[in-house]
């Protein structure tokens, strides 16, 4: 068999190993408890949304991408230093039972989009805050 074949069957084999792995990582997330979709942005209206998946842990949320094999979450935002500043339903937008969640944290602001269901588990987390940290829903 030629040189050129066996490249082409390594990079095919790599192709397929990468493509199995992000599927794996994925799929682990999603699967996780306290897991949910929430794509996240840029404060700027005309950025794109980064697809991701959100994660609960003790006294923060991790974020995330969906399309990427790094083990470690892209954001992380601590409860007491997250604030939620508004929100938008997105019915009009096309899509229903979806909320547009603008945020600040440390200062910065950014929006996240997320399902109904995932706003109000995001609202009672933060609601939940130790004593002396009520202020951070709207």
């Amino acid at each position: 068999m030629p040189f050129a074949a066996w490249v082409a069957i390594a990079v095919v084999a790599l192709l397929a190993l990468l493509a199995a792995t992000g599927a794996w990582r994925l799929r682990a997330l999603s699967h996780r408890v306290g897991s949910f979709p929430c794509h996240a942005r840029a404060a700027d209206p005309s950025a794109a949304f980064t697809l991701g998946i959100a994660h609960y842990a003790v006294g923060r949320i991790d974020w995330y991408r969906c399309w990427s094999l790094a083990p470690r979450p892209a954001r992380t935002w601590s409860r007491d230093r997250l604030e939620v500043t508004g929100r938008v339903p997105l019915d009009q937008a096309g899509q229903p039972d979806q909320y547009l969640v603008r945020c600040r944290y440390d200062g910065t602001d950014f929006e996240l989009s997320m399902s109904t269901g995932a706003y109000s588990g995001l609202a009672s987390w933060l609601e939940a805050a130790p004593p002396g940290r009520r202020d951070l829903v709207l």
